[in-house]
C-alpha cells in the first residue's frame, strides 16, 4: 500500500541482507494495493481457474487448484471476492485450513492472452450459499445442477501484479464438455499416481511383519 510499510519481517531481513530494500521499496509502492482496480476487477471476471495457497494453524501448508466458468470467482466489491467451494474428495483442506487460519493467498494466471498474473492475498471465511445470496444478488448461478457446498469470502488485504517474464504462453485444446461436480472415478483421474495400490502394498507388507 503506497507510503505504508509493506511486507513481512522475513522479507525485510532478507531485503537488508540481499541489499534489495529500494528495489522492493519501489515495487511496494508501485504496485501493492489494499483493494482491486477496475483493470483487475476485469481480469478476476474472465479468469477461469486459480491457485489457492492456504495453512492451518500450525503453519502446515496447502495448495490447491479451483476452475469454472469465467466468473466463479466473483467480485462483490473492490475488497471482496468470492468464490463457490464443492464437495471434492470430501477431505475439506483448504477449509478446514480457513476454519483454523483465515490467511490465504490467491494466484490468478493468463497463460493465453496477456501472459500476466494477479496476486490476491487476504482473510477468508466460509459462508453458506443462501446466506450469501441473500446479500450478494447477482451470484452466477449453478452450473447444471453443479450446487456448492458453501462459498469463500475473501477480504482483500493485498493485490499485486505478478510479473509476465516466465510465464508461458499456452493454447487451449478443444476439449468435451466438462463433467462438473461428478463422482465418476474415471472422470475424476482415478488412481492415475497408483497411491491407492501403494497403500495397500505397504499395508500388507506392515501386515506380514507384525505376524513374522
Amino acid at each position: 500500500m503506497p507510503g505504508t510499510q509493506s511486507g513481512s519481517d522475513g522479507e525485510r531481513e532478507l531485503q537488508d541482507r540481499y541489499n534489495t530494500q529500494d528495489r522492493a521499496g519501489r515495487f511496494y509502492d508501485d504496485q501493492v494495493l489494499d483493494r482491486l482496480t477496475p483493470t483487475m476487477i476485469e481480469f478476476v471476471a474472465r479468469t477461469d481457474m486459480a491457485f489457492i495457497a492456504t495453512a492451518d494453524k500450525h503453519g502446515e501448508c496447502d495448495a490447491s487448484f479451483r476452475a469454472g466458468a469465467p466468473g466463479f470467482l466473483h467480485v462483490i466489491d473492490e475488497r471482496t471476492i468470492v468464490y463457490p467451494e464443492y464437495r471434492g474428495n470430501g477431505v475439506m483442506a483448504s477449509l478446514g485450513n480457513i476454519l483454523e487460519n483465515p490467511h490465504v493467498g490467491i494466484l490468478l494466471i493468463d497463460f493465453v492472452r496477456d501472459l500476466i498474473g494477479l496476486h490476491i492475498n487476504g482473510a477468508a471465511r466460509i459462508v453458506d450459499d443462501s446466506t450469501l445470496r441473500r446479500s450478494a444478488t447477482d451470484l452466477p448461478e449453478p452450473r447444471k445442477g453443479r450446487v456448492g457446498t458453501c462459498w469463500v469470502a475473501v477480504d482483500i488485504e493485498e493485490a499485486y501484479i505478478h510479473c509476465r517474464k516466465h510465464i508461458p504462453h499456452l493454447v487451449p485444446a478443444a476439449r468435451e464438455e466438462r463433467e462438473w461436480g461428478t463422482d465418476n472415478v474415471r472422470a475424476k483421474g482415478g488412481d492415475y499416481f497408483g497411491a491407492k495400490s501403494q497403500s495397500r502394498a505397504e499395508a500388507v507388507a506392515a501386515q506380514a511383519l507384525v505376524h513374522r
